[in-house]
C-alpha cells in the first residue's frame, strides 16, 4: 500500500528512562518495557487528565479535509479553502502522534475526515495502528460511498467499528443534501458491513427541522431486523452553517415522537462516557440513540480529544482554541516536550462548552476542517402557520424529483419556504409566429395593450407546438404571484390546523412540495423555458370560513421571460400535496380557484388581478 512521504523526519529521541533497550517507533524512541511497567503501575496519564479529573482515552484523528461529497451541512455555502498538502500531517506524523497518545493511555482511535476512505494510505495506517499495544478499538466514520469496495481490505487491516453517515432514506433528499448521487452506494455499504459481521453498524443521522425529521420513524424501522445502531444527532453550530435555533430538533422532541409509535420504547444502560442515550424497541434486533450535545450536553464525562488534518489539537469540538502538534514535531520537539504541550492544552479544557446561545456566536472551523460528523443542512425555517415568506438561502436542489413526502409520519416539522438558486440554462428554439404566416412577428405586432396576444405564440407556421424565442428580450427582474384554494371540510381542516394528521404536518409538506414544484416547472410543462429562480416562497393560510386553505406562491427570476408558470405550478403542486395528506380523512376535498394574481417586469407590462 502506497504511503505519503514524510515532509520532515525528526532525529531519534528518547524519554531517558534507564534499564531497558530503546525501541524505535516512527521518529521517536521509546524504552517500551520500562514504559509499560510504568503504565501498569501509575495512575492514568496526567498529560491526558484535565483539571476536572476527566481522563481522555479516546482520540479522533482527521486524515484529510477532502471529501467526495459536497454536503451542505458540512461545508459552508461559499466553500472552504483547503490546507496546502505540505501543511497536512504525513503518514508517519499521524502514526507518531497516535503512538504517543496510546502510550499515554488512549485505547480508542477514530479516523475521520473529510472522507477518510479517500486517503490512499488508509489501509496502511489502520494496519500500523493495529500493532499498537494497548489500543483496543480502531473506528472509522465514513460517508459510505466507497465502503462496499473497500470494506474487505479495511476489515483485514484491523478495523473494529464503523459509523456511516446517512441523513435521509429518500434518494432525492440525499442528493439534495450531498449535492452528489450515491444513495444506493451508501445503502449497499451498510448491507455489506452487516454481511461482514460488524455488529452493530452505527448509522449517524443529523436531524434538521423542515428537512428530515419526518423520517424518524423510518430510521427506527431499520433497527427491526438489522443489527443497526441508528444515532439521531442534534444539529450543532459551526462556521458557515448559519445557526438558527428553529432548525434544531431536540432529543426530547424526537423521543416523544418515537414513543407515539412505540410507547414501550426502553432505555438501554451504557457506559458513562457514551455520548448517545441508547434505546431499544422490544423485539427489535438493533437499537437507536440520541446524541444530545445541545439540549443535554455530556461535557462532564467527555473523554475525547481531536487532531485535525493539519495537526492541530482540539480539546473540545466546540472550542475555538487549538495548538499545533505538527509544528512541534517538525521543529524537533522531544516526546517529553510534546507531552507538556498536550498536557497544557488538556489542562485548559473548560468544564463544559459555551451552550447554544454562545456557541451560535462563536467563530469555529467548518466541520469539514475539524473532522467529519454530520451536522447541518441550511434548510427551510419558519412557521407554516404564518403567511410571511421566508428569505432563507439554499443551494441548488437535487435534479431528481423526490417521492411524495406525505408517505412518512412527520413529527412537528415547521418549514415555511425558501430562496432557491439553480444553474439551469435558457433554451430558445423557435420564433413567435402566426399559425397562418411564415414570418415571425415582433412583440409589438402580437401584443395588445393589456400585454396579451391575439395569437397563440407557442405554435410554429404549421400550427405545431414550439417554444417561443426569447433571445431578443431584455433581461429584467420578473416576479409572479399565484394562488389557489383547498376546501378541506370541517374534519380535515381541524386536524390540519391542530397538526394532528396521522401522516404528519400537512402544511409543511405542502409548502416543500410547492417549492420543489416551482423548480421542476420546465420538466412538467413542455414548452416552458428553464429559468434560474432567484426566489420562491409558498405560504398557506387557514380560513375558518368554508374550512379553506389558501395557498399563495411567489416566484422571482432575473431573465428574459416571466415566471407565471412557476408560480402557478408551485400552487398546483402544493394544493395536490395538501390533498394527498388529507385524503385518508375525507374524499370530499375540492381544489379550486387556481389563478395568477400578479406579474411584473415583462415587456408586456405589469398585471394585477382585479
Amino acid at each position: 500500500m502506497a504511503t505519503e512521504s514524510a515532509d520532515f523526519v525528526a532525529p531519534g529521541r528518547s524519554l531517558h528512562i534507564s534499564g531497558t533497550d530503546p525501541e524505535k517507533v516512527g521518529d521517536l524512541t521509546f524504552h517500551s518495557d520500562r514504559r509499560q511497567v510504568l503504565k501498569d503501575t501509575l495512575p492514568f496519564s496526567s498529560f491526558l487528565t484535565d483539571s476536572f479529573g476527566r481522563r481522555h482515552n479516546y482520540l479522533r484523528i482527521s486524515l484529510t479535509e477532502r471529501c467526495n461529497l459536497r454536503c451542505q451541512y458540512c461545508m459552508p455555502e461559499e466553500g472552504v479553502k483547503l490546507t496546502p498538502r505540505s501543511q497536512l500531517l504525513t503518514t508517519e506524523e499521524v502514526l507518531t502522534l497516535a503512538r504517543l497518545f496510546v502510550l499515554e493511555g488512549v485505547n480508542k482511535i477514530r479516523l475521520t475526515g473529510g472522507e477518510p476512505l479517500i486517503r490512499k494510505d488508509i489501509l496502511h495506517i489502520i494496519a500500523e495502528l493495529r500493532k499498537l499495544e494497548g489500543l483496543k478499538t480502531i473506528a472509522v466514520t465514513t460517508n459510505g460511498t466507497t465502503l462496499t469496495r473497500q470494506l474487505p481490505g479495511l476489515q483485514k487491516a484491523g478495523l473494529d467499528l464503523l459509523n456511516i453517515s446517512m441523513d435521509s432514506l429518500v434518494p432525492a433528499k440525499f442528493e439534495f443534501i450531498t449535492r452528489r448521487k450515491g444513495f444506493h452506494k451508501v445503502m449497499e455499504g451498510i448491507e455489506k458491513a452487516i454481511e461482514m459481521g460488524y455488529n452493530p453498524v452505527k448509522v449517524n443521522c443529523v436531524v434538521m427541522r423542515g428537512l428530515n425529521e419526518d423520517e424518524l420513524l423510518d430510521f427506527v424501522h431499520l433497527t427491526e431486523k438489522k443489527p443497526l445502531d441508528v444515532r439521531f444527532i442534534e444539529y450543532m453550530p459551526f462556521d458557515g452553517n448559519r445557526w438558527n435555533f428553529k432548525k434544531m430538533v431536540s432529543y426530547q422532541e424526537m423521543l416523544d415522537c418515537i414513543k407515539q409509535k412505540w410507547p414501550n420504547l426502553e432505555q438501554v444502560p451504557g457506559d458513562e462516557t457514551n455520548t448517545a442515550k441508547a434505546f431499544r424497541v422490544p423485539g427489535f434486533q438493533g437499537q437507536l440513540g440520541f446524541i444530545t450535545s445541545m439540549s443535554e450536553h455530556f461535557c462532564g464525562t467527555c473523554n475525547r480529544l481531536r487532531i485535525t488534518a493539519d495537526g492541530n489539537l482540539k480539546v473540545c469540538l466546540f472550542g475555538n482554541s487549538e495548538v499545533s502538534l505538527r509544528d512541534r514535531l517538525r521543529s524537533g520537539a522531544s516526546e517529553e516536550e510534546l507531552l507538556h504541550v498536550i498536557g497544557a492544552a488538556v489542562g485548559r479544557k473548560k468544564k463544559q462548552h459555551a451552550g447554544m446561545l454562545n456557541l451560535s456566536q462563536m467563530k469555529n472551523r467548518p466541520m469539514i476542517l475539524i473532522g467529519k460528523g454530520n451536522w447541518l443542512l441550511q434548510a427551510f425555517r419558519g412557521n407554516p402557520r404564518q403567511t410571511a415568506p421566508l428569505i432563507q438561502h439554499i443551494d441548488s436542489a437535487a435534479s431528481a424529483t423526490t417521492r411524495s413526502l406525505g408517505n412518512s409520519a412527520l413529527c412537528n416539522s415547521k418549514p415555511s419556504g425558501s430562496v432557491l438558486h439553480s444553474v439551469r440554462q435558457f433554451h430558445c428554439e423557435s420564433y413567435k409566429c402566426r399559425p397562418d404566416s411564415k414570418v415571425p412577428l415582433s412583440g409589438s405586432q402580437i401584443s395588445n395593450l393589456d400585454g396579451t396576444s391575439d395569437r397563440l405564440t407557442h405554435t410554429d407556421t404549421q400550427g405545431k407546438a414550439s417554444m417561443v424565442n426569447v433571445g431578443s428580450k431584455a433581461v429584467t427582474c420578473r416576479t409572479a404571484t399565484a394562488c389557489g384554494k383547498v376546501i378541506l371540510g370541517p374534519k380535515a381542516f381541524n386536524l390540519v390546523r391542530a397538526n394532528q394528521l396521522a401522516k404528519g404536518d400537512a402544511l409543511a409538506v405542502a409548502q416543500l412540495a410547492g417549492i420543489m414544484g416551482a423548480k421542476q416547472t420546465s420538466s412538467l410543462i413542455p414548452l416552458c423555458h428553464a429559468l434560474p429562480l432567484d426566489h420562491t416562497s409558498v405560504t398557506i393560510e387557514l380560513l375558518e370560513k368554508r374550512h379553506t386553505a389558501v395557498v399563495k406562491a411567489t416566484c422571482q427570476t432575473t431573465g428574459r421571460t416571466g415566471v407565471e408558470m412557476e408560480a402557478l405550478t408551485a400552487v398546483t403542486v402544493a394544493t395536490l400535496a395538501l390533498y394527498d395528506m388529507c385524503k385518508s380523512v375525507s374524499r370530499d376535498i375540492v381544489i379550486t380557484d387556481i389563478k395568477l394574481l400578479s406579474k411584473t417586469g415583462g415587456q408586456g407590462g405589469d398585471f394585477q388581478a382585479s
